[in-house]
């Protein structure tokens, strides 16, 4: 017999759980907890015995099956930012950096310019068999924030982690690590910590309006395809320029599908608003390690410009040309 909305309704109210969670999965994931906090415990004792040395964090992230997630915990730096910064390290060539991490003696890409990004199982592997890389690893927690190009290009938010005072266990620094943790994601969803911001800021420096939403003549005549604008130049009415703006610091499998999206607006916007000129603002290491994906993307926009302080000139240039 078919239920009723309000038989329904009331099921869900009635019966409830609030919360769900497995027992079973609780008592192994508390195992797991418990582990990374009596790793530490244990490296905090050695530290304070034998004082502060690279060597007892080389040997917790090798002979530790859960060393190097310890380590992090102790940092605050995610698994995800450390998988970053190590494409990062492989795909520049920075003297300093090179020496800090010692990679001539572990950098065997045959082309730096095609490089994919490793997974977990591949940075754990090379922790293990090759001493110099697990060195390196060390070192970026020990001197990394001293590192210019680092300092350059890491977020002061999360270059704060790369602290030797945090690996030394002292009470403000782990309250540091603490509040970090907590704020990460107020951090990341502050409107002003968008890329998007340094567009909104050039346009309003040179005192050039803009609008953002749905097109118009798309909404009537391309409902299902439309999509909103981030900015429309100088109005919605008669636009000259549209932007489109992809900043990613994490690969998605979503990334093909969103080029194919940018493809099919591209053709609706030379239909519709043949005067308009489309260009994307196309940045962040997650395009870079997905060129496949990159190259679909950039083929939807007449130009493509990165956050890059030389980019941003041009964007100007080509503003001042085209609105001015």
């Amino acid at each position: 017999m078919r239920k009723t909305t309000e038989d329904k309704f009331q099921t869900v109210i009635r019966k409830n759980t609030f919360y769900f969670f497995n027992p079973k999965f609780e008592e192994q994931y508390e195992g797991y907890i418990n582990s990374l906090k009596e790793t530490l415990l244990n490296v905090k004792n050695r530290i304070e015995t034998e004082g502060l040395k690279k060597l007892i964090f080389e040997e917790l992230i090798s002979e530790k099956e859960n060393g190097l997630r310890a380590l992090l915990a102790l940092s605050g730096f995610s698994n995800e930012y450390l998988k970053r910064l190590t494409t990062i390290i492989r795909i520049v060539d920075y003297p300093e950096l090179n020496k800090l991490v010692f990679k001539e003696k572990w950098f065997e890409e045959t082309d730096p310019h095609n490089i994919q990004e490793w997974s977990d199982i591949k940075i754990l592997s090379l922790i293990n068999e090759n001493e110099y890389f697990r060195k390196g690893i060390v070192n970026l927690f020990f001197e990394g924030a001293s590192i210019k190009f680092l300092a350059d290009t890491i977020p002061l938010f999360e270059l704060k982690k790369l602290s030797i005072s945090k690996l030394k266990f002292e009470i403000p620094e782990l309250i540091d690590t603490l509040i970090r943790y907590k704020e990460k994601g107020s951090y990341s969803g502050k409107k002003k910590n968008n890329p998007e911001i340094v567009i909104e800021e050039i346009l309003n420096n040179l005192n050039i309006s803009f609008d953002t939403g749905d097109l118009s003549e798309l909404i009537d005549n391309a409902p299902d395809n439309k999509r909103t604008m981030d900015f429309i130049i100088p109005d919605k009415k008669n636009p000259l320029i549209i932007i489109e703006s992809s900043f990613l610091a994490t690969t998605s499998s979503g990334q093909g599908d969103k080029s194919k999206t940018e493809i099919s607006i591209d053709g609706l916007i030379k239909e519709h608003y043949p005067k308009a000129t489309f260009i994307g603002f196309v940045d962040g290491i997650g395009w870079y390690v997905r060129k496949g994906d990159l190259k679909r993307m950039v083929t939807a926009y007449e130009d493509v410009f990165t956050f890059h302080k030389d980019e941003l000139q041009r964007f100007e240039e080509l503003l001042i040309k085209v609105i001015k």
